[in-house]
């Protein structure tokens, strides 16, 4: 945790900036930055969302016989479950807004835009760009919600009680 800790520490636009100098431009490295972006919400939540798991609720599990594996996938993963399509929220969330920094290593996207407009000082070009980044982070965020209500256990998913 502390490697993804220092990791994010780490601008977007540096690790952008790595990742064009060892894979080159284009969308390799920008896929590639914005994958290493997503490492620490979601790995976070897992953790936090595994740690959480009642330690009472496991020894009455390994009581029953359930082998660690068991444990994991019928005990542990989906009590879980809501914590890290929190964490999957948090980091697609911040990909869509951040992936328009990815224009910048000639991966093309609304940043050109965004950039564009800031460039020639054309705030509706700009918004052009910007306002659409938003509403998909939006709709993005809202459908990864959806999902995570109808996938994740009514027992666990404080939305279904």
């Amino acid at each position: 945790m502390q490697v993804l800790n220092i990791g994010t520490t780490i601008p977007t636009l540096a690790v952008l900036a790595l990742s064009m100098s060892l894979l080159g431009i284009g969308t390799t490295p920008a896929l590639f930055a914005l994958f290493v972006a997503t490492l620490l919400p979601i790995t976070r939540n897992t953790y936090a969302g595994l740690k959480g798991i009642s330690p009472a609720l496991m020894e009455a599990a390994a009581g029953l016989g359930m082998s660690p594996t068991q444990r994991l996938l019928r005990i542990e993963l989906p009590g879980a479950m809501y914590v890290i399509f929190a964490g999957i929220r948090t980091a697609l969330t911040i990909n869509v807004g951040t992936v328009t920094l990815a224009f910048l290593i000639a991966a093309g996207g609304l940043g050109e835009l965004i950039f564009t407009g800031i460039a020639l000082y054309k705030p509706v070009m700009m918004l052009a760009g910007a306002i659409p980044t938003a509403i998909l982070a939006i709709l993005v965020d809202a459908l990864i919600a959806i999902m995570a209500f109808w996938m994740v256990p009514r027992g666990v998913n404080p939305a279904r009680r």
